[in-house]
């Protein structure tokens, strides 16, 4: 059996220091920003995480591209020449064609590469929940799975990786076409938060609004603790996920809560990176954990 290397991509937000621990590496998206094509890096080497959370406060719009074919040749094909199979954990295939384009991929690649296999995942999730999604792929590879039984094992994971989120500006989701013009304003106007899911299609879906920002950090953790407590892990055995877009004060309050109210395995906080930064703006968190899905 080959050996198998795990692969996400930039609407994961994995920076090095996870990616060398887990051994996972990821292919790049691209943003478009004051007319310059710039890679979509998770490890914020490019441009800074003020610089761009600046640029979007400052007005400026920032575009996506999905992963383009040819890093997913290089990247695909440089494992490929060392024996390994792989699994590609994609963004949500609702929200990004990387998936489709890795398919297309893989297929044609694995027609070169008689004997090995490349699986491509749609996890359902972006951002922190694809994050766990390929932390999970990382346990099952070294646990011995071959890559099909893990693409398998992840379909059903995946359906429990839940995400719960709220933006402080509806501006930016406006901006990037999540959310109606009328609604941004008024939202805006009267302080109103969502609360935006990751739903079974794997789609951004606000499912709440909540007055006030507090509210809406303390619903978020709310939400997850009675996902959890209804759900297939317990509380002491997961890794739960807090992102945030330039506001570390933010992040740490929702970490502090759910330390305080779930007390999680661990806890990772992480920033949200330029992909996902794009659509959902400054002062955007979320949290992610493994749990009832109806709780959504």
């Amino acid at each position: 059996m080959n050996k198998v290397k795990i692969i996400t991509d930039s609407c994961s937000d994995m920076g090095k220091d996870l990616r060398g621990q887990y051994d996972i590496d990821y292919v790049r998206m691209s943003v478009n920003w004051s007319g310059e094509e710039k890679p979509a890096s998770t490890d914020w080497d490019i441009y800074t995480v003020k610089e761009f959370y600046d640029a979007m406060r400052s007005g400026i719009r920032i575009t996506t591209n999905q992963v383009a074919v040819s890093e997913f040749e290089n990247v695909f094909g440089k494992y490929l020449d060392d024996g390994y199979d792989i699994v590609y954990v994609a963004c949500s295939s609702a929200l990004s064609g990387s998936y489709n384009v890795g398919q297309v991929v893989a297929k044609n690649l694995e027609e070169k590469y008689s004997g090995h296999k490349i699986v491509c995942v749609d996890p359902k999730n972006s951002c922190g929940g694809e994050l766990l999604v390929a932390l999970k792929a990382a346990e099952l590879a070294a646990q011995g799975l071959d890559a099909v039984a893990i693409g398998e094992r992840l379909k059903e994971y995946s359906v429990n990786v839940l995400q719960f989120c709220t933006a402080d500006s509806l501006t930016y989701l406006k901006r990037a076409g999540r959310v109606k013009a009328s609604a941004a304003f008024f939202g805006n106007l009267f302080g109103i938060k969502p609360i935006i899911i990751s739903n079974a299609a794997g789609e951004n879906e606000a499912v709440k609004k909540v007055k006030g920002t507090k509210n809406a950090h303390d619903e978020c953790v709310n939400l997850l603790k009675a996902a959890i407590e209804k759900g297939p892990v317990p509380a002491s055995e997961q890794t739960v996920i807090v992102v945030h877009g330039d506001c570390p004060e933010a992040a740490k309050y929702l970490a502090d809560r759910v330390r305080e109210l779930i007390d999680p395995k661990e806890i990772y906080i992480n920033t949200i990176g330029p992909i996902i930064g794009a659509s959902v703006g400054p002062g955007a968190v979320a949290v992610y954990g493994v749990g009832d899905p109806s709780v959504r």
